[in-house]
């Protein structure tokens, strides 16, 4: 027998698994500098529009600035992460583009609408974006489930 102080098999898996991969990160960086870069075009664009713009053109670039700061929002908040996430940032991240591809589609759709400019092809291009969003919000709240029972299996909380 060993006087070694025995490890847990929480502390094993933290100990193993750095808290953010070089990809998770490249990826966190990635969202945060698009986040950041989108929200002073967008902001910059709105800004320097002469006149008053119309109140459907506002609602427009006001919510690509919402979603524009949601990226980078979720960049920040992954970097800052020291913490196995076990698939959180990739539920957020896909409910981010699920709720931004909706939005844009009815703000499209409705706009359309008005105009007459073809209802379908933009509820077509629309369903289209939403359609992968879903898939990916599927996909990765399945990973996270499947993380999380392994996670429980090998600390002992649920019996094999």
């Amino acid at each position: 027998m060993t006087d070694e102080p025995r490890m847990s098999a929480q502390e094993m898996i933290d100990r193993l698994a750095p808290a953010l991969s070089v990809r998770t990160r490249i990826r966190a960086v990635a969202a945060l500098l698009a986040g950041l870069a989108g929200t002073v075009f967008v902001v910059s664009l709105w800004w320097s529009e002469p006149g008053p713009l119309p109140g459907r053109t506002q609602l427009a670039f006001a919510l690509f600035t919402v979603f524009s700061v949601a990226w980078a929002g979720y960049g920040g908040w992954l970097l800052t992460r020291r913490v196995p996430l076990f698939a959180t940032e990739q539920v957020i991240a896909a409910w981010i583009a699920l709720i931004a591809s909706v939005v844009t589609t009815g703000l499209v759709a409705v706009i359309a609408g008005q105009n007459g400019t073809g209802l379908l092809p933009a509820l077509a291009i629309g369903s289209l974006f939403v359609a992968a969003a879903l898939v990916l919000a599927l996909r990765a709240h399945t990973r996270r489930a499947a993380l999380l029972r392994r996670m429980r299996k090998l600390t002992g909380e649920e019996e094999a």
